[in-house]
């Protein structure tokens, strides 16, 4: 049952970003995450500001030397069917597209996505762990098969978005809005592991807000995908994916950003593919060493070792179809 809690809906940024400061206040956008949070415990809430009607934070707009501005408010769906998106960021699109459910995707923004919090049943059970403030992580010695085999260090959750890993491959960057002004923060350093602070999932602070997503114009010769593996084609969330953005000349990989979903606490950057892969045509024998190199320093849990073959597959087909140009972006 949810706890009484006032519910405020400023009209203005300013509004928005007083608001905010008061304490235990949450901001809503979608809400698709954060009823859920309330309803299951994972945090309270004494305010509830909505942000819904700040239209200068919705939409796809064009940038001057051909990158997209993407407001944080613009819904997963707008973001998955935006032509510009589609044509040219196609790893984007994609993940998008495998974010839960046509309901979700409608209601849930892009903001949002990147903002979630963990899926970890102990985080979200009737658990004290760690990242709620308790002194272990229940899935050591537990029921982990779906936990993370990188970047786990005290706790084991896994990133649950799938828009992300391709901002990561895209070299995306977010602008964040506060009381102390506007700073700007690649996607690739947005998110928090556990070996920095295993109780915070993201840079934001608490009177912080997410305004818009940059991408930067798309390189020639670019060829983005996005692939998520899952137990069901809808409703779950990543066993285990990849965000792929190469650059091709002639056929060879002149540039490559792969990020893996699924497998570990944030959206996980392989430099090990991209060395194994850069310089290089995608022939079978390339992949098949990418393939290696993917899943050389994984670390499996008890239960969640078959992530690792797992992994190692999606690497050799989605690299096999970059080079067959199937995956275009």
């Amino acid at each position: 049952m949810l706890s009484n809690f006032a519910y405020v809906q400023p009209q203005s940024l300013k509004a928005a970003l007083k608001q905010l400061e008061t304490p235990e206040a949450r901001l809503h956008a979608g809400g698709t995450d954060l009823l859920g949070c309330l309803r299951e415990g994972i945090f309270g809430a004494k305010k509830i500001v909505s942000i819904s009607g700040l239209n200068a934070f919705k939409g796809v707009r064009e940038t001057s030397n051909g990158g997209l501005r993407i407001g944080a408010l613009t819904t997963i769906t707008q973001v998955e069917r935006h032509p510009a998106i589609r044509s040219r960021f196609r790893a984007l699109s994609q993940g998008a597209g495998e974010v839960a459910s046509p309901q979700l995707r409608n209601q849930g923004t892009i903001g949002g996505n990147i903002c979630q919090k963990p899926r970890c049943w102990y985080y979200r059970g009737e658990f004290h762990c760690l990242r709620k403030g308790g002194e272990r992580c229940y899935a050591v010695g537990g029921e982990n098969q779906y936990h993370c085999i990188f970047g786990g260090e005290n706790c084991f959750i896994v990133h649950p978005s799938d828009t992300a890993p391709p901002l990561v491959a895209l070299e995306a960057v977010v602008r964040i809005v506060g009381p102390q002004g506007t700073r700007s923060v690649p996607v690739s350093r947005f998110h928090v592991p556990p070996s920095e602070d295993f109780r915070q999932e993201t840079v934001l602070a608490p009177d912080e807000m997410v305004t818009e997503i940059i991408l930067p114009p798309a390189p020639s010769g670019l060829r983005s995908s996005y692939r998520k593996v899952r137990a069901r084609r809808a409703w779950d969330f990543s066993l285990a994916g990849m965000a792929l953005a190469i650059t091709f000349k002639d056929n060879t990989v002149q540039k490559a950003r792969v990020v893996f979903s699924g497998v570990a606490p944030v959206p996980w950057r392989s430099k090990e593919v991209e060395v194994a892969i850069t310089g290089r045509r995608l022939d079978k024998e390339t992949v098949a060493r990418a393939a290696d190199a993917a899943v050389r320093e994984a670390e499996p849990m008890e239960k969640n070792g078959y992530k690792i073959s797992l992994l190692r597959g999606v690497v050799e087909e989605e690299l096999l179809a970059a080079q067959s140009g199937e995956s275009p972006g």
